[in-house]
């Protein structure tokens, strides 16, 4: 599927370095280890409403660790999913009345639209669900040979007790796991099932929904396993991180690491899993169940994408907080400062703050404290240090090359 043009990304001297992340498997911030090629999988949208201002939270935190991983020298391969066949997408095109070929694709342009003017580096593969059906179905019949499926009712079930590894991304417990696992797409309650945080893999055909010919049987993927076959189809396992927003981390990344692992035999399926935190307005998590959105092609319409962009970027991007429009006003008159700023013929010397940019992006992408450095920076230059001709340039181009904000 297309993906979205790519922006220019300034040259900078020299290399930043290799950043440290904390992996929610194990609970700690751990260096990432990359060969010549980083390897990064994000979970991307479903494409029933887009972009809210949690996924451009999600999107651009990933973009500031393939930045970074460019920085120290490293290829990125990049791959991010669309699940463009699951429920949510399906109601939502019986609600309104609409082909759901249609809405997804009428959001997908959205959701192109909005990267693009974030400046968010686009995937290698931006990969859409429908296009992996067969890929998905012969994933699921490896895990059916290795006997860690059943059926019930036409549907074909994984069975968790067979994942040897199961729990180890979250490390929550049963009684978490099966509260979480009702709330966010799960059918803990389904009679029949052997184990009752067993997930469907592959879903029999229902009337009045998309369903495609397979070995299974007609039907369409269950949602974890989608992601699992296109990380394998794509990256291979071990790759370096899997990614997406914390309310990922389960059922959706337990499960999908436990597939990968029983289907190659392999541990772990991605060497880290990080997860960005949730925004809230009105003091409850932005989500489209509550419809408490705040969408990115809306605010786009009245302000610089540049100021959305360091609005979310002034929260560390694993805590939760909430959005109100001042964030967004201070993040407008930050942004006039550094341009005014990056506009003055000279300023105080800056390979030191390239240097307090790099470091503190290395340091689990802390995005605050490589703005505070350029903000003392801004404000010495506009107080009148002078000394460096060529230090405006340098301090444009780790705003654009770093951060992903165009001065």
């Amino acid at each position: 599927m297309r993906s979205w043009s790519a922006p220019k990304i300034s040259r900078l001297p020299g290399n930043g370095e290799v950043p440290r992340l904390y992996d929610t498997a194990a609970g700690e911030v751990r260096p990432t280890r990359p060969g010549g090629t980083a390897r990064l999988y994000v979970c991307g949208i479903t494409p029933y409403d887009a972009t809210h201002l949690g996924h451009a939270n999600t999107y651009l935190a990933f973009d500031l660790l393939n930045r970074a991983w460019r920085d120290a020298g490293h290829d990125v391969r990049f791959v991010e999913n669309v699940t463009d066949v699951d429920d949510p997408l399906l109601e939502r095109a019986e609600q309104t009345g609409r082909d759901w070929r249609e809405l997804a694709a009428g959001e997908i342009d959205l959701f192109r639209a909005d990267m693009e003017a974030l400046r968010i580096l686009p995937p290698a593969e931006f990969v859409a669900v429908t296009e992996m059906i067969d890929d998905i179905a012969v994933l699921v019949g490896r895990l059916r040979d290795k006997g860690a499926t059943y059926e019930l009712g036409g549907d074909v079930y994984f069975h968790a007790d067979a994942a040897p590894k199961f729990g180890a991304v979250s490390g929550y417990s049963q009684e978490e796991m099966l509260a979480l696992f009702g709330e966010r797409g799960g059918d803990p309650e389904r009679q029949g099932k052997h184990n009752a945080l067993d997930w469907v893999l592959w879903r029999g055909e229902r009337p009045g929904e998309p369903a495609w010919d397979s070995p299974l049987g007609r039907g369409r993927p269950g949602w974890h396993v989608e992601c699992t076959a296109i990380a394998l189809a794509e990256l291979g396992t071990g790759f370096d991180v899997a990614g997406g927003g914390s309310d990922l981390i389960f059922p959706h990344h337990e499960m999908g690491a436990s597939e990968g692992h029983v289907a190659t035999g392999e541990w772990p399926f991605a060497k880290a899993y990080v997860h960005a935190g949730m925004i809230a307005l009105d003091g409850e998590k932005m989500s489209k169940s509550r419809g408490n959105l705040v969408f990115v092609s809306k605010l786009r319409q009245s302000a610089d994408p540049m100021a959305i962009r360091l609005a979310l970027m002034a929260r560390h991007y694993r805590a939760d907080w909430e959005w109100t429009g001042g964030r967004l006003l201070a993040a407008e008159e930050r942004l006039a400062r550094w341009r005014e700023a990056v506009a003055l013929p000279a300023g105080p010397a800056a390979a030191g703050v390239l240097a307090e940019v790099r470091a503190r992006l290395a340091d689990d992408l802390d995005a605050a404290g490589a703005m505070a450095a350029i903000d003392a920076w801004a404000a010495a230059a506009s107080a009148g240090d002078t000394s460096d001709t060529e230090a405006p340039e340098l301090v444009r181009a780790m705003a654009d090359a770093l951060l992903g904000v165009a001065l």
